[in-house]
């Protein structure tokens, strides 16, 4: 079965930091190509980063460019998103999925 569970999320006041991980298992972690979505408060999900299998290969959505940064580490079946200069807008749900499946998700929240 298919797993991917996030955890990291916590409320932050603007400018600071979190790291959200993504703990992967059921499935060939590392010849996949995986994701961070996220879906704000009766908005739709947004793409927020991508990562090819191997890492060589990153994307950002131009909303989280030069302030997020993914990664992973295929040993360990797990993935990560470092967000640096939190913003209000950023208050959302994040996910990390593999295409197919989504995890249940972590909450940020970013707030004065």
């Amino acid at each position: 079965e298919v797993q991917l569970v996030e955890s990291g999320g916590a409320l932050v006041q603007p400018g600071e930091s979190l790291r959200l991980s993504c703990a992967a298992s059921g499935f060939t972690f590392s010849a996949s190509t995986m994701e961070w979505v996220r879906q704000a408060p009766g908005k739709g999900v947004e793409w927020v980063s991508s990562i090819s299998p191997g890492g060589v290969s990153i994307y950002y959505a131009d909303s989280v460019k030069d302030r997020f940064t993914i990664s992973r580490d295929n040993a360990k079946n797990t993935l990560y998103l470092q967000l640096n200069s939190l913003k209000t807008e950023d208050t959302a749900m994040y996910y990390c999925t593999n295409g197919l499946v989504r995890g249940q998700g972590t909450q940020v929240t970013v707030s004065s």
